[in-house]
């Protein structure tokens, strides 16, 4: 932790927006780089113009090869352009649209001019192809040009297809190569049109109003309004701003906007643990103005934070502060598979990713649906929210999307808004926040220490860990216990995992390498404590490194 963790941002934290915005547009990217190509992650390009590595050559050429993809699938739909309030999404934004408009693709955007959700983008796209067979002509894709949480000197590029959800790895690496190539070429074969024209062909979409006005089919917020749950909404800055307010006024919520500021610079957050600004919803020191604010005083039941682009939720509690993640994940299965929702068809199932807690597999066990296991990605719970064969999909990052309470399709990727409003409902419905109820999880099934570590690791390293197989790990105990499965493919999809998970009867841990840094990632979780999962922690290392042979 850096020690200025948690604390206000100070005039040196900042980025200089104009010099971000300027870089943007004068560097190019070297084709030659791995660091300045077009590389798609789980949500899509990263990268920031100070690093040449999200700059106007990338998104022109991007845009392009998502033009020539959708063209190859025969989507000819319109496409729901939206962005969050990064100094890099309107620029990025405005050369999308030049090149969409460029190859004739049909755009909507916010016809308020404003910031778009993720979430916001997913329901736009899957209301315009209710009812539609999935290779219909005339099916809508999007774009959201969001990095999500990432600090305010970063960009992000993402293409969600007609599914709704996040784009699997058969389309993004279509869409890189053809992006690369394209950068390489000098942009040569990129169909473009000047902004005045391009913004005068978009047409508007009421974003907001569509989602907002449908957010009674998904959540019983009557229950809420008449339990007078009184509800502090901190957007962090990010695109929900104006969502949060319109919410409170359709729905006649005692719902207040802790802080309404949009600044490029985020000046008013506290710092991430690493002394970076960074809009972690699920990070105590991101979110320390709020978790102050409750702590305070006894203005607000609930309080609750978003990222940039209002994908992520983060929920704080009078009795508890922050939750962590996992925490809130387990809550929400057990209030919504519990009772809440009698109409989702008895095959709904609870999606988790591999490196979310086992306290949800216990949750799964108490209300008797089935826990299917992923690799990491939101991807993974798309076909599952389409068909209805998952009632909930969640990821220990804060990320997760359900069913309407009539069992049909939300949204394919996640939702933070939807879920910063279950935690209210459940407080609504039970008396109790989910800082309270968690406790009561912890009565019956045990306390998990859960953590997440990094470890260095060298490209050739990161590669070798995406590659293992189960017979590269030698080792026969892990903390004291029997190793009972050694998995580098999700157990409940058969999908490779990128790494390795390795679990007791009371433990596991998991080894992934990191899209962007030189490190891999450890998760690990114990019931048996916290001295318990350091012990889980090193020999953790150990099995890593001598099944890397290093």
């Amino acid at each position: 932790m850096d020690q200025r963790a948690g604390r206000p941002a100070e005039a040196s934290d900042l980025v200089d927006v104009a010099h971000l915005v300027t870089a943007y547009y004068t560097q190019q990217p070297d084709p030659d780089d791995p660091e300045q190509r077009v590389a798609f992650g789980t949500s899509g390009h990263r990268g920031s113009s100070l690093r040449t590595s999200f700059n106007e050559h990338h998104i022109a050429a991007t845009t392009q090869a998502i033009c020539e993809y959708r063209a190859g699938q025969g989507i000819t739909g319109p496409l729901f352009l939206g962005r969050d309030t990064h100094a890099l999404s309107e620029p990025a934004w405005a050369t999308a649209l030049e090149v969409l408009a460029g190859n004739d693709v049909t755009v909507l955007v916010d016809d308020r001019d404003g910031y778009t959700p993720t979430p916001a983008v997913s329901h736009a796209i899957l209301r315009a192809n209710a009812g539609r067979a999935p290779a219909a002509p005339g099916l809508a894709d999007g774009i959201v040009v969001t990095p999500s949480h990432n600090p305010p000197a970063d960009g992000g590029f993402k293409y969600n297809p007609p599914h709704g959800g996040p784009a699997d790895t058969d389309a993004t690496s279509v869409i890189a190569q053809r992006a690369n190539e394209l950068i390489a070429a000098g942009l040569t074969g990129v169909r473009r049109v000047p902004f005045a024209r391009a913004r005068a062909a978009a047409s508007a979409y009421d974003f907001m109003g569509t989602y907002v006005d449908d957010l009674p089919s998904v959540l019983d917020l009557d229950r809420v309004r008449d339990a007078g749950v009184r509800i502090g909404a901190d957007p962090l800055g990010g695109a929900s701003v104006a969502y949060w307010a319109e919410i409170a006024e359709r729905h006649r919520l005692d719902l207040t906007v802790v802080n309404p500021l949009v600044d490029p610079t985020w000046r008013f957050m506290t710092l991430d643990w690493d002394g970076r600004i960074r809009m972690d919803c699920s990070s105590p020191a991101a979110m320390a103005s709020l978790i102050g604010l409750m702590a305070g005083g006894d203005r607000y039941d609930l309080a609750t934070g978003n990222d940039a682009d209002a994908d992520r939720h983060g929920i704080v509690t009078p009795d508890g502060g922050l939750l962590n993640p996992n925490h809130f994940l387990a809550v929400a299965i057990g209030h919504l598979f519990g009772g809440a929702r009698p109409d989702w068809p008895a095959r709904a199932r609870i999606g988790k990713t591999l490196v979310s807690s086992s306290m949800i597999d216990r949750v799964g066990a108490d209300v008797g649906r089935p826990v299917v296991e992923v690799p990491v990605g939101f991807k993974w719970f798309v076909p599952g929210l389409l068909d209805g064969s998952f009632g909930f999909g969640g990821e220990e990052s804060a990320g997760a999307s359900f069913l309407r309470r009539d069992g049909s399709t939300w949204t394919t990727d996640k939702d933070g808004i939807l879920l910063a409003l279950l935690a209210s409902e459940i407080l609504a419905a039970t008396g109790s926040t989910p800082s309270e109820l968690y406790a009561d999880l912890v009565a019956r099934h045990g306390d998990p220490a859960y953590a997440r570590v990094d470890a260095p690791a060298d490209r050739t390293q990161k590669a070798k860990l995406a590659a293992l197989s189960p017979d590269d790990v030698t080792a026969t105990e892990l903390a004291g216990e029997p190793i009972v499965a050694r998995l580098t493919a999700a157990p409940g999809n058969g999908a490779p995992i990128g790494g390795l998970k390795v679990t007791t009867a009371s433990a596991w841990f998991a080894a992934r390498p990191s899209g962007t840094e030189d490190v891999y990632k450890i998760y690990a979780e114990s019931f048996r404590g916290p001295e318990h999962l350091a012990e889980v922690q090193a020999e953790a290392r150990e099995v890593v490194a001598a099944a890397l042979g290093s």
